[in-house]
């Protein structure tokens, strides 16, 4: 018997930080993915990673971010490798990059500030049937405004993240509970934080369902027994029909409901 729904944040609940590097991509002439798989391909110790399990402050993680994105030697033989995976051939690659970590991110964030309206809703129906706790499990990015690490009004403003930071009352409140990677120090696809978060709520792997738009997190989520559902980019609705069945809950009658929450987040991976 499911007892919890387990959504990742961004590209599930809030738009998908992905467009913004798919279109930052374009501008730099890279092949489609080069920078998100020169991002997963730094492994546990790459910027990105350490960022999202709280042990790099921001300003320090833009230069890291920036040095990572631009190394042409350990990101062109990483997107050859994908490629071949992939049997795709390999499109011709830069020898030359200078990416800045700074103003990637911000559109990032910016762009990804959107609620999901097909999520919103489905999350105000279970909330309203009251059989299912409801959780977020997101590599996220909150530990880095807080009294401890403040971040400057004009900073804020570049990232579009307000008053309230990068999670703001009105996203936490959607849920039962937030499991935030850079306030646990853990982050997907680490068994160890889905497992956290069953810990953190009373449920076992297999009593949860868990949405999610990355593979290698749907994959890690399978390994540990809880039911998963792939969000695919443009088919929240389709996820939310496949959850709806799971759950036998009508969470698609357009009718009722307010998907009108506040002002919109900042999205994250």
């Amino acid at each position: 018997m499911l007892k919890a729904v387990i959504f990742d944040i961004g590209g599930v609940v809030l738009r998908s930080p992905f467009i913004a590097i798919a279109e930052y991509e374009q501008e730099l002439g890279l092949p489609k993915d080069y920078i998100n798989v020169s991002i997963r391909s730094r492994g546990s110790d790459g910027a990105w990673q350490q960022f999202e399990r709280g042990e790099l402050p921001l300003l320090a993680f833009y230069q890291a971010f920036s040095r990572d994105l631009s190394d042409t030697t350990a990101n062109n033989a990483s997107y050859s490798n994908y490629c071949t995976r992939k049997g795709n051939e390999c499109p011709a690659l830069p020898s030359r990059l200078q990416v800045d970590g700074r103003e990637l991110f911000g559109r990032m964030m910016r762009s990804s500030s959107v609620y999901d309206p097909y999520v919103l809703k489905a999350i105000q129906c279970i909330r309203q049937a009251g059989q299912h706790r409801i959780i977020a499990l997101t590599n996220n990015f909150s530990a880095f405004d807080s009294p401890e690490q403040p971040i400057a009004d004009t900073e804020r403003a570049f990232l579009g993240w307000g008053d309230e930071g990068p999670v703001p009352e009105h996203l936490r409140r959607l849920f039962d509970d937030f499991c935030d990677s850079s306030s646990l120090g853990l982050r997907k696809p680490d068994e160890k934080f889905y497992l956290l978060a069953c810990e953190r709520n009373d449920v076992a792997p297999q009593e949860t369902i868990f949405l999610d738009d990355i593979p290698e997190n749907i994959k890690a989520a399978k390994a540990i027994g809880m039911d998963t559902i792939r969000v695919h980019l443009g088919h929240t609705l389709d996820a939310v029909k496949i959850l709806e069945e799971k759950l036998g809950i009508d969470l698609t009658t357009p009718e009722g409901g307010d998907v009108s929450p506040g002002p919109s987040p900042s999205a994250k991976l």
